[in-house]
């Protein structure tokens, strides 16, 4: 089946998934793919230009076209933009195309994270960057649960420990990843 031997990192902002994503495909022997980047690369503008020009409905989409593309491939780990899960297509997608890893993240850790990112369109001119990431985080961690195959807590913790226990996880799979 394509997209067998895939791994999709979910979770919210700031909880590490292209870094993670980065240093597991290097173990692994995979190729890292970051949606967000592709898009990117693709249109030749950046993320905060997309949701400037066209809004989050026409972001949405764009990402959702890519995961349905993404998915397809074979040998990837795949870092998923924090709001992708929000559409159920692409839960679905997901879910039946490779392993799924929430890396979850508290609003602490988010805030600590995305403090100097200035590339975060949902964080761009807010005055309570808190209340949003709370708000974000009640929305979006039970999709992000719904489809995980392992749940890892990043909080505190480095890529390089993360990146073994997500092993640990895969080498625990039932099926082969």
């Amino acid at each position: 089946m394509a997209g067998s031997h895939n791994i999709f990192l979910v979770g919210p902002m700031g909880a590490g998934k292209t870094t993670i994503g980065r240093r597991l495909a290097e173990l692994r022997g995979l190729e890292f793919i970051d949606s967000d980047h592709e898009i990117e690369a693709r249109t030749g503008v950046d993320i905060p230009y997309i949701f400037e020009r066209e809004g989050e409905a026409g972001f949405r989409k764009r990402e959702s076209q890519m995961i349905d593309e993404l998915v397809l491939r074979s040998g990837i780990v795949l870092a998923t933009g924090g709001g992708a899960i929000l559409d159920a297509d692409n839960r679905r997608v997901l879910a039946a195309h490779g392993y799924v890893v929430y890396l979850h993240a508290s609003v602490d850790q988010q805030l600590h994270r995305t403090a100097r990112a200035d590339n975060r369109p949902l964080l761009q001119n807010v005055a309570d960057r808190r209340g949003v990431l709370s708000t974000l985080f009640a929305q979006r961690d039970p999709l992000y649960r719904e489809i995980a195959d392992l749940i890892v807590n990043t909080d505190g913790r480095n890529a390089k420990t993360l990146v073994h226990e997500i092993e640990r996880g895969l080498d625990g799979a039932t099926a082969p990843i």
